[in-house]
């Protein structure tokens, strides 16, 4: 599966907690400083195709929660993925810096 910018952010989102829908939306718009709005076609699609890789699994509601909601967790595929996907990115940001591509004061 090709990991896209949305599966990652959800990957990454789900590194340290199950989440349900609308809190891996929130999560993802707070992670990304409100430059990511990830709406429920592109979430639960993406979900989806995460799911069927193998790389999220559906787990139980935490007690005293909404039990209409499905919550999702992180597999060990998917820290793996997740991990290498943010070590390419890293090197990618580096060379990226290194042609001033990050400098704040650049236009």
């Amino acid at each position: 599966m090709r990991v896209t910018r949305a599966a990652f952010h959800i990957l990454v989102a789900l590194a340290d907690r199950d989440l349900h829908g609308l809190g891996l939306a929130e999560e993802i718009e707070s992670m990304s400083h409100g430059e990511l709005r990830m709406g429920p076609g592109v979430l639960y699609t993406t979900l989806k195709r995460l799911l069927e890789a193998g790389l999220v699994r559906e787990v139980q509601a935490p007690e005293g929660a909404d039990s209409r909601r499905r919550y999702y967790r992180l597999t060990d595929a998917g820290r793996q993925r997740a991990s290498a996907e943010a070590r390419a990115w890293r090197r990618t940001l580096e060379v990226a810096d290194s042609k001033k591509l990050l400098d704040e004061s650049a236009p």
